[in-house]
């Protein structure tokens, strides 16, 4: 394939090709979480589950749950229902807004629903680091907050120049996830699961 002027200019002043799987600039690492924004969690959980993906712990992300929520840069008053379900080494994340003004609720009013963002481990770095590798190449935080006290977690603007929004969030190596305000379609068997 032919390089064109248009082409030309998108590719002046893109990193170096270290390897086939690596860029002199790469700091994102795994993919660790792929979210779906969605007007009914429970349709769209049960639409998973159909597919086998599941059992689904459902949490209310909003101020008892959540410290430092943030939208914009400015403190925000937002409400989410959030699932989690793990396929394989992946986290599965249904996203329904609740109250409050927030980039899911954005997302579905521009677009409908459909996967919202993907999250990356951004390779461990420590979490000033990631907010600042993202700000550096002009991707500031779109929003934030930290869950049960523990679990930081930051979406960036960068649906203009890949299609979606991309997140990095950490977890402590001591954090211990709350029991969920439910399960669905019900709670697996086992004593060593949050209730």
């Amino acid at each position: 394939m032919m390089d064109t002027e248009a082409s030309k200019g998108v590719r002046a002043g893109l990193p170096d090709v270290i390897s086939a799987t690596r860029l002199s600039n790469s700091f994102l690492g795994n993919v660790i979480e792929v979210c779906f924004a969605t007007e009914d969690c429970e349709r769209t959980m049960a639409g998973m589950t159909r597919l086998g993906m599941g059992p689904w712990r459902v949490y209310t992300f909003d101020a008892t749950t959540v410290e430092d929520r943030v939208l914009g840069g400015r403190p925000a008053d937002w409400e989410l229902r959030v699932a989690f379900a793990d396929v394989g080494g992946t986290t599965m994340e249904i996203m329904q807004p609740l109250r409050g003004s927030s980039i899911i609720r954005q997302f579905l009013d521009a677009h409908g629903e459909g996967i919202h963002h993907i999250a990356f481990d951004c390779e461990n770095l420590a979490w000033d680091e990631r907010q600042r590798e993202f700000a550096d190449r002009g991707f500031p935080c779109s929003q934030a907050g930290r869950f049960a006290s523990g679990n930081s977690f930051a979406f960036f603007d960068t649906e203009t120049a890949t299609t979606t929004t991309f997140e990095t969030y950490r977890m402590p190596a001591d954090f211990v996830w709350p029991p969920p305000d439910e399960w669905f379609p019900t709670r697996p068997h086992g004593t060593h699961l949050p209730t």
